[in-house]
């Protein structure tokens, strides 16, 4: 079995890149939602930070607690989860704004739209895009062997 020990200095590359992505993708919330607003920089800085911590450790908790409910919503009820993170954010950070519970939710899926697509780009993290060219299908037959799609030309079957 080989298994790769990571090292500090890819510990703290990998924090790194989460930083980045997730203050990337808290900026875009804030100029697209209109109900999330901060100060100065250093107050998004220190959100993005604090939405990083409250996604380590309170998310896994709100998660196991919350099972029941996103196996009944096929999942969907993670877009909550993340907005009570981002709203509890919010409200732990001075100068940085979460207005109401709709805001929360707009800023949450957007973050986690920007986060997808950031981490996708740069190859990181466990979710992939692909896109595939779907191929035409082939028909098969009819009960007399003939081809139902046959257009050659002015030719009537009888």
């Amino acid at each position: 079995m080989n298994v790769e020990e990571k090292t500090s200095g890819d510990k703290v590359k990998e924090f790194l890149h989460q930083f980045v992505v997730g203050t990337l993708a808290v900026l875009v919330a804030v100029n697209v939602v209109g109900g999330i607003t901060y100060d100065t920089p250093a107050n998004l800085l220190l959100a993005s930070l604090v939405l990083g911590a409250l996604n380590a450790f309170l998310r896994p908790l709100l998660l196991l607690g919350c099972l029941p409910l996103l196996i009944l919503t096929l999942g969907l009820f993670l877009i909550v989860i993340n907005a009570i993170l981002l709203k509890l954010t919010g409200e732990l950070v001075n100068g940085f704004e979460v207005e109401d519970f709709w805001s929360a939710i707009w800023g949450a899926l957007v973050i986690s739209i920007v986060t997808l697509i950031a981490n996708s780009l740069s190859g990181k993290g466990n979710s992939k895009v692909h896109f595939k060219r779907a191929q035409p299908r082939e028909r098969p037959p009819d009960k007399r062997g003939y081809d139902r799609d046959d257009d050659d030309g002015p030719v009537i079957d009888v």
